[in-house]
């Protein structure tokens, strides 16, 4: 495979550390080399701009997996908003660093192209996720799970990975996989792994990046405000609890919400009354100022 920057052919010879590739056809050949050794392969997808909370999930991928690859791709069929997409965070050479310096080997990055991912035509398709694609996520943005579902799909038939790994601040997204994989019947365990955050409780996130130090301070109230909720869930209503939450950030000078939702844990559904066998979580969405963040919490 050719590549264009030193800095490429550098992670590619160096065959003790990181390994980059680009195109498909080299990746699926270097792992099926490893496949024959019964190595097993872990899979930490990602859009890039990494992070501590990125970092944990290939760490814990390591612990059980002798290869992880780690893919760095912007997916444009998950973004209904173009302003969005375009303003994205893109940092590969640093994401390659940041991985270098953490990691001694065994790690792989994908780092593809759309074209390379879909083709001539950058299209999603459509899945029958159920009520889980319905709620929270699936209501604001609208197309954003087929998007998720098509990119992951695709990368799954590339890696073939024998686990991967998800954080759980996308928690809904994490139950679309385990659907997906349920749909496909691809022969990957999908494994969640729990929130990684700031000092301030901020759920670390590639959009932070976009924060300035004031923004992302005062941003630490959307953690604030689903302790506050799993403090008081069992002894308020939810809908007190859901009131409270919105009275709050109408208030607030930086934050605008777009949704607060208790619903059941597995089947993301809202509820009225808990009941003591079920598993709930309260799940929130804001912008500080056009940055969109989202985070959630158990509440039981």
């Amino acid at each position: 495979m050719q590549f264009t920057s030193n800095i490429l052919i550098l992670h590619n010879l160096n065959i003790n550390r990181v390994q980059l590739f680009k195109e498909k056809k080299a990746l699926r050949d270097f792992l099926s080399a490893e496949k024959t050794s019964n190595k097993t392969i872990g899979f930490v997808p990602t859009m890039g701009a990494l992070h501590e909370g990125h970092l944990s999930l290939i760490e814990f991928a390591q612990t059980t997996c002798e290869v992880v690859v780690v893919s760095i791709f912007v997916n444009p069929t998950q973004f209904n908003n173009k302003e969005d997409l375009e303003k994205y965070p893109r940092t590969l050479d640093n994401d390659i660093q940041l991985i270098e310096e953490k990691f001694s080997g065994g790690i792989v990055i994908f780092a593809p192209n759309a074209q390379e991912i879909y083709g001539k035509e950058i299209l999603s398709s459509h899945f029958d996720f159920g009520s889980v694609a319905t709620f929270m996520e699936g209501k604001y943005r609208d197309g954003h799970f087929n998007g998720v579902g098509t990119v992951v799909k695709k990368l799954f038939e590339v890696v073939e990975p024998d686990k991967a790994f998800f954080g759980e601040k996308d928690y809904q997204q994490l139950l679309i996989i385990k659907k997906l994989v349920e749909l496909t019947k691809l022969p990957v365990e999908v494994i969640g792994c729990k929130i990684n955050r700031e000092e301030n409780g901020l759920a670390r996130s590639s959009r932070n990046s976009l924060l300035s130090i004031d923004d992302k301070a005062e941003s630490s109230f959307i953690y604030e405000s689903l302790q506050e909720a799993k403090n008081n869930f069992g002894i308020k209503s939810v809908k007190d609890i859901e009131k409270d939450i919105k009275f709050a950030f109408e208030n607030h000078p930086l934050l605008q919400l777009e949704y607060f939702e208790i619903a059941n844990a597995q089947t993301l559904e809202p509820f009225s009354e808990s009941k003591q066998e079920e598993k709930y979580r309260a799940f929130i969405a804001a912008y500080a100022k056009n940055v969109r963040l989202i985070d959630n919490i158990a509440l039981n």
